[in-house]
C-alpha cells in the first residue's frame, strides 16, 4: 500500500534475488538448512583454496543441511569480469561446484543487495560493516539469522566445527 512503511527484513528468508542464470530463487526455500553466504570471485589469488574448500564442506554436510549460496562479486580488483554464463562455466568446470551460484551482485556502497546489507547489520569487520573483499564469509543458523562473520582470509574448513555445531552434528 502507498504510504505503507517499507517491511524490514527479520532474516535472509524475506529476500528473492536471482540465480546466474537469471532464475528468482525465494531463499525462503532453505528455511531449516544451515547456510554459509560467500562473495566468490574467478581470478583471486584465494580461488582455488577456498572454491577447493567450500566444495568439500558441501560434499560432506550437503545431505545434513548444509547449503552454500556464493555470490560473485566484482568489486575488489575487478577479479570476477566475467558474464554469468563465464563464471558458471568455471566454477562448474573447474571446480565441479554443486552448490547456488547466484547471479553477481555488490556487497558495498549505495548498490549493495539487500541481502549483503543485511547480512552485514550487527556483524562488523575491521572497516566497520563492509566487506573487506573476496570469499567473506556468513554463517547463517536454521531460522535464517546470521551468526558468525568470517574475514575473506579464514579458510572454509577451519569454520567446519561452527557449523556442525548448527547442523547439531557434534
Amino acid at each position: 500500500m502507498a504510504g505503507q512503511p517499507e517491511k524490514k527484513p527479520q532474516s535472509v528468508y524475506d529476500f528473492t534475488l536471482k540465480d546466474a542464470t537469471g532464475n528468482d530463487v525465494d531463499l525462503s526455500i532453505y528455511k531449516g538448512k544451515v547456510l554459509l553466504i560467500v562473495n566468490v570471485a574467478s581470478k583471486c589469488g584465494m580461488t582455488n583454496s577456498n572454491y577447493t574448500e567450500l566444495n568439500q564442506l558441501y560434499e560432506k554436510y550437503k545431505d545434513q543441511g548444509l547449503e552454500i549460496l556464493a555470490f560473485p562479486c566484482n568489486q575488489f580488483g575487478e577479479e570476477e569480469p566475467g558474464t554469468n554464463d563465464q563464471i558458471l562455466d568455471f566454477v562448474c568446470t573447474r571446480f565441479k561446484s554443486d552448490f547456488p551460484i547466484f547471479d553477481k551482485i555488490e556487497v558495498n556502497g549505495e548498490n549493495a543487495s539487500p541481502l549483503y546489507k543485511f547480512l552485514k547489520s550487527g556483524k562488523w569487520g575491521i572497516l566497520g560493516d563492509d566487506i573487506q573483499w573476496n570469499f567473506a564469509k556468513f554463517l547463517v543458523d536454521k531460522n535464517g539469522q546470521v551468526v558468525d562473520r568470517y574475514y575473506p582470509t579464514t579458510s572454509p574448513l577451519t569454520i567446519e566445527r561452527d557449523m556442525k555445531k548448527l547442523l547439531e552434528i557434534i
